[in-house]
């Protein structure tokens, strides 16, 4: 790159998700408060909130308005700057992206069209749920991609046990019944928050709905919950699940999802007045091939090992919309939170090095650190060391459970510093004195 005297580099980042927003607070702090280099993030929502929390959100244990970020105060704070808004197209010979207009509730514009430059582009947009193109999945299922989405849900479940507990009548067979596609650690988790909430209602006064009217299934295609983890954590999890009453249904592969009941190819057919669909990831559509750029069948975005697109060394990927190789696996770098902030900082140091002149980057190894499930305030399962392990070093109880929360005070303090957060931490155990227990509005 070819760079005048006053030149001040361009780094734009777009999604402020994990990965996202822990790369510009450390590029801000490091190179935007000392004006050698201009910091952009570009998120079409306001504010962050973690993503493996956003099951809380859903099951109402979490207000999200209490663990969001806002960005432009995090922008402040860091030394970078915030845009709202939401990239649509990629200029690769112009390096430049461009941002759809933003509209208020009432459909009128209230930010136009834009155009950012860039010398250096990284994208850490995430992902979202796959649908499979299933009949129906669109149309009657719920999602949980985003903190909007999680509201909606948590909005719907406490309507309807609001409903059930005044209509004043039996309730009708199936009528609070929730179906989750998908046994992953987000269907999980959601079960088991979803198991606390019907006793949680019943304590708050919705005594005219007992824990037993809430039927929860669980449907997953492959032989065993959380396929993608070892298979002692798997079992300790189904024995958890069956303790809490979740039913679940294995080897399931579903077909068809209608306004009042989940099909699968087995012929089976699991009434549900909720249906969650947490089966499968993807990168968001508008990333498939964008400017040339090589992608894969699940529109990520394929890295080299320095997490630099394969077709373009000025733009890198990180996060769930990055396919990278696990060197010394025969699968790509697995979508979770701990990859995201790993990536984050190698290519915070990778973009340090090239504004240094350095040439020679280092390349990206993925450390698994294992898995933890939460499974409320019931129990925490999980597995230490990941591979260096060969996931046999497995931890329940309470040490799971602060292994557990650990996850996101690393986060925190990425993003604070270790001082805010031990004083965020302080606050939220009085919060939690005073405060319900679940949000019951």
């Amino acid at each position: 790159m070819t760079k005048t005297e006053d030149h001040i580099p361009n780094i734009v980042v777009v999604g402020g998700g994990a990965g996202g927003l822990e790369l510009v607070t450390k590029l801000g702090k490091k190179l935007g408060k000392k004006g050698k280099a201009s910091i952009t993030l570009v998120d079409s929502s306001h504010t962050h909130i973690w993503k493996p929390l956003l099951h809380e959100v859903a099951a109402g244990t979490l207000d999200s308005h209490e663990d969001e970020i806002e960005y432009l105060s995090q922008a402040l704070c860091s030394g970078f700057r915030f845009r709202l808004g939401k990239m649509d197209g990629l200029d690769r010979d112009n390096k430049c992206i461009t941002v759809a207009p933003t509209y208020n509730d009432a459909g009128e514009e209230i930010i136009p069209r834009r155009k950012f430059d860039y010398d250096y582009l990284v994208i850490a947009i995430g992902s979202v749920s796959h649908d499979f193109g299933i009949k129906g999945v669109e149309q009657h299922c719920l999602f949980l991609d985003t903190t909007s989405q999680a509201e909606n849900f948590q909005s719907q479940l406490l309507e309807s046990y609001l409903r059930a507990h005044t209509q004043g009548k039996p309730l009708d067979k199936g009528q609070l019944d929730i179906a989750i596609v998908g046994a992953g650690a987000t269907g999980v988790e959601l079960s088991a928050q979803l198991h606390e909430v019907s006793h949680l209602l019943m304590a708050y006064g919705l005594d005219e709905i007992k824990p037993t009217d809430v039927k929860i299934s669980i449907i997953e295609a492959a032989s065993r919950v959380l396929p993608g983890l070892p298979e002692n954590l798997s079992a300790a999890t189904e024995t958890e699940l069956a303790k809490l009453g979740v039913s679940v249904l294995t080897n399931e592969r579903v077909v068809e999802v209608t306004d009042s009941e989940i099909r699968t190819e087995s012929g089976k057919v699991i009434p549900a007045a909720i249906k969650v669909w947490a089966a499968g990831i993807k990168a968001p559509d508008f990333l498939k091939n964008i400017a040339g750029l090589e992608t894969n069948w699940m529109n990520q975005l394929v890295v080299h090992q320095t997490l630099q697109t394969t077709l373009d060394d000025a733009i890198y990927a990180i996060g769930d919309c990055a396919a990278c190789k696990w060197i010394g696996q025969d699968q790509n770098v697995p979508p979770r939170a701990q990859a995201a902030h790993q990536m984050a900082s190698h290519v915070f140091k990778s973009i340090t090095l090239r504004l240094a002149g350095k040439t020679e980057l280092p390349e990206y190894h993925y450390h698994d650190y294992g898995s933890l499930v939460s499974l409320g305030r019931y129990s925490t399962v999980g597995n230490m060391m990941g591979n260096l392990s060969k996931g046999s070093l497995m931890i329940e109880g309470f040490m799971a459970r602060i292994m557990y929360l650990s996850l996101y005070k690393m986060h925190q303090v990425a993003l604070f510093g270790l001082f805010r957060v031990g004083m965020l931490s302080l606050s939220h155990l009085f919060r939690r004195s005073v405060h319900p227990k679940i949000k019951l509005h």
